[in-house]
């Protein structure tokens, strides 16, 4: 089995692209209108608009609407990244900031109010624990 991706439904796609364009650093590649994918060689995001769940049954998922998840990206440098997305990022949650787990992370939401964490090893341990991951 191979981990996909994860898909973030929502109901306006192109806020949510051009979020995630500027937060991932690539171009979304856009199948359909309703429909987009971010490809990183470690994962693929994709955001799909709220109808294309009466595909799947009606209710099935609510844009807008997720307080679980947390959607993480390894990145070499948590502080270049802040200044980097500061500017356009409008809802901080934690800024940079050293984890008991070793990582240095900071949290922010995109405009659907889904959970980003970019975080960056920076213990021994924390290292050991992802090196040859990715």
């Amino acid at each position: 089995m191979n981990f996909a991706s994860v898909r973030i439904i929502t109901d306006d796609v192109d806020r949510l692209v051009q979020f995630y364009e500027k937060v991932m650093g690539v171009s979304a590649e856009r199948p359909a209108p309703v429909f987009a994918e971010l490809v990183l060689p470690s994962c693929t995001l994709a955001i799909g608009h709220t109808q294309t769940t009466q595909l799947f049954g009606a209710g099935s998922a609510v844009g807008a609407s997720n307080r679980t998840v947390i959607i993480e990206f390894l990145v070499d440098d948590v502080e270049a990244e802040y200044v980097r997305l500061k500017p356009f990022v409008a809802d901080w949650v934690k800024e940079p900031t050293t984890m008991p787990w070793g990582n240095r992370s900071m949290l922010f939401r995109d405009p659907d109010g889904n959970l980003i964490n970019l975080f960056q090893p920076v213990t021994e341990d924390a290292i050991q624990r992802f090196r040859g991951r990715y």
